[in-house]
């Protein structure tokens, strides 16, 4: 009876341990990261460094604030068009700047020549997920068509596979999320610099939007930026500008490496 007891008491241990950790894995949790205004690069919190086990990134390591070589990553989530998103285009081409644009479904249906023109201009295009859901919320099943439909509507349109890179809508994840991921050869990337530039009507002015982007640089940053932002773009060109001047090259998200 005493060996039935403890094998029992074993066994719920094991099965409340194991749903505990399923528990943590799907605990939903929404990315930031707390800006470093002396140009250091800011470390994620505890309770997100796990992102890094699943290939994440927020933030180029491998650039630290020690090494010689600076470099900027810029990229862009892409939820409609608005005019700005193509003077954006217009701004990268002429600074001969490459970034990454991560992209719903109905941009690609709406705007069919401003996805082929991202792609032609040499642009990573990454995945956001063809309607914007929080793949926290929804079935393995729903996850997967959300990331995978996009792919193939993008592969469709431009003959070319889409870059292995996606982004979290509003920066929603969980363990569980990261995994699937992960499994369908994506790597997450997340950023060390965003501000609230998405809402046209509560835009920030020129001024203001310069002096929060520079104030925030470090080496090795992912910034954020929405392109449908009329004060993003008024000011990218000379944003470039300035963070070529402070000795920064722009870089590839694709040429970070694992950790």
């Amino acid at each position: 009876m005493k060996k039935t007891a403890v094998l029992v008491m074993v066994l719920l241990t094991v099965l409340y341990g194991a749903i505990s950790v399923r528990a943590e894995e799907g605990q939903t949790k929404s990315w930031y990261c707390v800006r470093n205004k002396e140009h250091k690069q800011p470390i994620a919190d505890a309770d997100m460094r796990f992102v890094e086990q699943y290939d994440g990134i927020y933030v180029d390591h491998t650039h630290g604030d020690d090494s010689d070589d600076k470099v900027i990553y810029l990229t862009f989530d892409v939820g409609y068009e608005n005019g700005n998103v193509e003077r954006i285009l217009d701004i990268l081409r002429e600074k001969d700047v490459k970034a990454t644009f991560f992209i719903l479904s109905n941009v690609i249906e709406s705007n069919p020549d401003l996805i082929c023109r991202m792609t032609d201009d040499g642009h990573d295009v990454g995945n956001h997920t063809c309607t914007h859901k929080d793949l926290t919320r929804v079935s393995d099943e729903e996850l997967h068509r959300q990331i995978t439909a996009l792919e193939a509507q993008y592969a469709s349109l431009t003959g070319k596979p889409m870059a292995k890179l996606f982004r979290p809508p509003e920066g929603k994840f969980n363990e569980h999320v990261m995994r699937q991921v992960q499994g369908l050869g994506y790597r997450t990337v997340f950023w060390s610099f965003a501000y609230a530039d998405w809402d046209n009507a509560r835009q920030p002015s020129a001024t203001q939007a310069k002096e929060k982007i520079l104030e925030n640089l470090h080496n090795g940053a992912i910034l954020l930026l929405h392109p449908t932002s009329a004060t993003n773009a008024q000011i990218l060109g000379d944003v470039i500008n300035q963070i070529t001047a402070m000795g920064y090259r722009f870089g590839r998200i694709g040429d970070i490496p694992a950790s």
